[in-house]
C-alpha cells in the first residue's frame, strides 16, 4: 500500500530486455534501509526490488505490466515518481493507493491558472463512471484531487490542479499535451463498482 505522496524521483539508468524487462533505477534513497523483496511504487506501478546497490535498485516488469502502463515510460533516461511502501504509523498524507494501474489516460492540455497548472486528462470509457468531482485519483503515482468531470463520447475528460510544490517534487515539473499517464482510481470506487455490477 502507498499514499500517492512522492518521496523521490528516480532515473532509469539501464533497461534490459531479458525474459522480462529489468530496470536499474538510480535514486536518493538510503538503500541500506531497503530490503530485497521490498515494494516501491514507480510512477504508480507497485514493483518488487530484486537487486540493489548504494544508489540504485533493480525491478523486473512482466510483459503484462509493460502492456498495461503508459508507453515510453520504461526507457533508459526516463524519470519515475518513486514512493516506498506505507508502514503502520506513517502519516497518511494522500489517499490509499495500491500501485495497480486501472487504465492509461492522456494529458489533453496543461494551462497556467494562477500559480498552479490545470491539467485536463482524457480517461478511458470504462473508467468514466469511477471518477468523481472532489474525489481522489492517482496519476503516475501522485495522489491528486479531481476538480471537474465531463463525460464525452469516448470516455471522459477530468481536470486537476497541480500546485507548484507538487510539480516541483514530481515528474509533473514538465507536462505537455499528449503525454500518457498511469491512472489508478480511488480504491473505494473500484470496489463499489464491483459490488454494484458496474
Amino acid at each position: 500500500m502507498f499514499t500517492g505522496i512522492i518521496t523521490d524521483i528516480g532515473t532509469i539508468a539501464k533497461a534490459e530486455q531479458r525474459g522480462d524487462l529489468r530496470l536499474a533505477v538510480r535514486c536518493g534513497y538510503d538503500m541500506v534501509t531497503v530490503d530485497l523483496g521490498a515494494s516501491i511504487a514507480c510512477s504508480g506501478v507497485c514493483l518488487t526490488v530484486v537487486d540493489k546497490g548504494e544508489d540504485w535498485f533493480a525491478v523486473d516488469l512482466s510483459a503484462e505490466t509493460v502492456s498495461r502502463t503508459a508507453q515510453g515510460q520504461w526507457n533508459e533516461g526516463g524519470r519515475l515518481n518513486l514512493e516506498r511502501s506505507l508502514k503502520l504509523g506513517d502519516e497518511m498524507g494522500g489517499h490509499i493507493v495500491t500501485g495497480h494501474v486501472d487504465g492509461i489516460g492522456e494529458i489533453v492540455s496543461a494551462e497556467p491558472v494562477g500559480d498552479s497548472t490545470e491539467l485536463v486528462i482524457c480517461a478511458p470509457d470504462d473508467l468514466a463512471n469511477l471518477i468523481a468531482p472532489k474525489g481522489s485519483i492517482t496519476l503516475d503515482g501522485v495522489s491528486l484531487t479531481v476538480n471537474e468531470v465531463r463525460h464525452t463520447g469516448d470516455g471522459c475528460h477530468f481536470t486537476i490542479n497541480l500546485i507548484p510544490h507538487t510539480a516541483e517534487v514530481t515528474t509533473f515539473d514538465t507536462v505537455a499535451a499528449g503525454r500518457p499517464v498511469n491512472i489508478e482510481i480511488d480504491i473505494l470506487a473500484r470496489y463499489l463498482a464491483r459490488m454494484t455490477g458496474r
